[in-house]
């Protein structure tokens, strides 16, 4: 249970690096504070999104889920407010890049088989 975790948490990172790498407009200074964005994006996505889902299920029902990469990208927001060394420029550089967290997490859990029991 504890190497799935930290397999997880390694592929997050890895995610948010690459996410830095290919959206102009997020930043990340080093490949430990990738590590410590993970990390933080895994509690907040854990703690404060689901809040946030609920009360805006109207919404995500309205938009057929379309809200939800609002809600992704104001979590990713959220991270870079407090966590140092990572910046996020704007609201639709959030969006992109949660996109790209999600896609390159996607496919690495898929690659190393990760949801498999």
């Amino acid at each position: 249970m504890i190497i799935r975790w930290l397999l997880v948490w390694l592929i997050n990172a890895a995610a948010v690096y690459a996410a830095a790498y290919l959206v102009d407009g997020i930043f990340i200074k080093s490949v430990a504070s990738a590590f410590i964005v993970a990390l933080a994006l895994g509690f907040v996505n854990t703690i404060v999104r689901p809040i946030v889902v609920f009360f805006s299920l109207p919404a995500i029902a309205l938009t057929l889920g379309l809200f939800l990469f609002i809600i992704n990208a104001l979590m990713l927001l959220l991270v870079s407010l407090v966590v140092p060394n990572f910046e996020v420029r704007g609201f639709w550089t959030a969006v992109l890049g949660s996109v790209v967290i999600s896609v390159v997490s996607f496919f690495l859990s898929f690659i190393l088989r990760i949801n498999e029991k």
